[in-house]
């Protein structure tokens, strides 16, 4: 069975929201990506949207996660990328936060257009933390899922 190294950034993080789907093993420590990328708080429920614009926003820090096939099938279906405006899973060159070789990883990334469609309430982030997450926890959608937002949305 094949396996995929994935670097999760948001509500897939140990202890946050959606950490029940990422079915993989968790590397240990703290990733960074190589290159900045923009990284927002948007939407009616608060997401986690990592843009695929390059060279903007910071190197991110995250999780890196590896998964089998079933695993990434789980976390493909919970990032809806059957949609257009939705993410996309692509390739991402992250480090050890204390250093080592880079590697490649998979991310997935939202569709930048949504951040002109969207409320966005923070960003750009470095990070997307336990803290970052409960400041808006108490806000009405907040602890959205997957299937909420998709009924929402269409």
């Amino acid at each position: 069975m094949a396996t995929h190294l994935v670097f999760v950034y948001g509500t897939l993080q140990q202890g946050h929201r959606n950490a029940h789907i990422n079915q993989g093993r968790t590397l240990p420590g703290r990733y960074r990506t190589v290159e900045r990328w923009p990284l927002w708080v948007i939407g009616p429920s608060f997401l986690p949207w990592l843009s695929h614009t390059p060279g903007e926003g910071h190197a991110v820090l995250g999780e890196l996660v590896e998964v089998d096939d079933a695993a990434l099938a789980r976390m493909d279906d919970l990032e809806q990328l059957d949609r257009p405006d939705w993410y996309r899973r692509a390739p991402i060159v992250v480090r050890h936060q204390d250093g080592g070789e880079a590697v490649e990883a998979q991310a997935y990334f939202g569709a930048p257009v949504r951040v002109t469609m969207e409320t966005v309430h923070a960003g750009p982030l470095e990070a997307y933390t336990l803290d970052v997450a409960a400041r808006f926890a108490a806000e009405p959608g907040a602890m959205a899922d997957a299937a909420s937002d998709r009924a929402r949305l269409g």
